[in-house]
């Protein structure tokens, strides 16, 4: 029974001690459980996935109580590969005990809102000059185009925006640490988002173990 991945929850981070003393920053996740609502097959849907319910919700309304058929009021669902879609029936549960020490995963989840940012916090742009009275260009982002030709901003310049929450993939992090009985991930290095944020913990396409 192989599936590609799972969703979870981060809950920080804090550092663990290797055998030989060293110290691993590390991102603590709730993995799972997680149950199956729905098996798709490739005769009913046209692909072959499981989707997957994770946490808790207040309330639901009548189409996806009819959905998810009394298994429980889930906030989250999404859909993951697996390798026999015929091991796989709805009600199953999934937890982190997928994974192994060692094992490399891609985590992706939606980062950090920043509000409206300027062009150097948001892009890195270095400021005008600071000198001979230019009061007012410190964070300025100085020419955005020309003017009569082409006569408008081109599209894709970097300029002051809405910055965060995005979403963003961190690949080939190592996992060091795996507790089933309490459903707890921990992954070498940060992820992406604020604590309690949502996560899809899936399988490096590396595979094996580091």
């Amino acid at each position: 029974m192989s599936i590609e991945g799972i969703l979870g929850r981060k809950l920080g981070m804090t550092q663990v001690f290797r055998e030989d003393g060293t110290a691993v920053p590390v991102t603590v996740i709730e993995a799972g459980p997680c149950t199956v609502v729905q098996v798709k097959t490739e005769e009913n849907d046209g692909y072959s996935t499981v989707q997957l319910g994770f946490g808790t919700r207040k309330r639901v309304n009548s189409p996806q109580k009819g959905h998810m058929k009394g298994l429980g009021q889930f906030r989250y669902l999404r859909e993951f590969r697996v390798d026999d879609i015929s091991e796989w029936e709805v009600g199953k549960k999934v937890g982190c005990d997928i994974f192994q020490e060692g094992d490399l995963v891609d985590i992706s989840g939606a980062s950090k809102g920043r509000g409206f940012a300027g062009v150097m916090k948001r892009h890195g742009f270095r400021g005008g000059k600071r000198t001979h009275g230019q009061s007012d260009r410190d964070r300025a982002p100085g020419s955005i185009g020309a003017g009569t030709d082409p006569g408008r901003v081109i599209k894709g310049m970097k300029m002051a925006g809405h910055m965060g929450t995005g979403q963003i993939t961190v690949k080939n992090l190592e996992v060091v640490q795996c507790d089933p009985s309490r459903n707890v991930l921990m992954v070498q290095g940060s992820v992406p988002g604020s604590e309690d944020a949502l996560l899809r913990v899936r399988r490096s396409k590396r595979g094996g173990a580091r």
